[in-house]
């Protein structure tokens, strides 16, 4: 059996509900992808940067959705910036056609963000 990569979902918390929607696609019995989901569930203490760049440096891949509310999303765009630090690949999808930002931050300069399809999903993990 393949191994599953370890991949860290970094979203804004407005956008919960795509992180648990992606975690339950992957469950799906069609999905063409399987990953171990590593993103941060709950509130850490004011140490929650370094148990998170660990948990970061400890995955195949990072993704990140984006959507309107990621300009805003400190917690994300620093997610983001600590994956590029530590050599993480970051691909980014956007969690709805009509939700695309008008700019991106600039944690984001250099990600690759496309459509959030099985597809493009099932073609970053197998890159990893």
């Amino acid at each position: 059996m393949a191994t599953k990569n370890r991949i860290f979902i970094a979203f804004a918390v407005e956008d919960k509900w795509a992180r648990d929607y992606l975690v339950g696609q992957a469950k799906n019995e069609r999905s063409p992808f399987e990953f171990v989901d590593m993103s941060v569930k709950e509130p850490w203490d004011s140490q929650w940067k370094t148990k998170c760049r660990s948990r970061i440096k400890g995955c195949d891949g990072v993704v990140a959705l984006v959507s309107k509310n990621t300009k805003s999303a400190t917690g994300q765009l620093w997610e983001i910036k600590t994956a590029k630090e530590e050599g993480v690949p970051v691909r980014g999808f956007y969690t709805t056609t009509d939700d695309r930002p008008a700019s991106l931050p600039i944690e984001l300069n250099g990600v690759r963000i496309v459509s959030w399809t099985w597809s493009n999903i099932d073609d970053f993990i197998n890159d990893l």
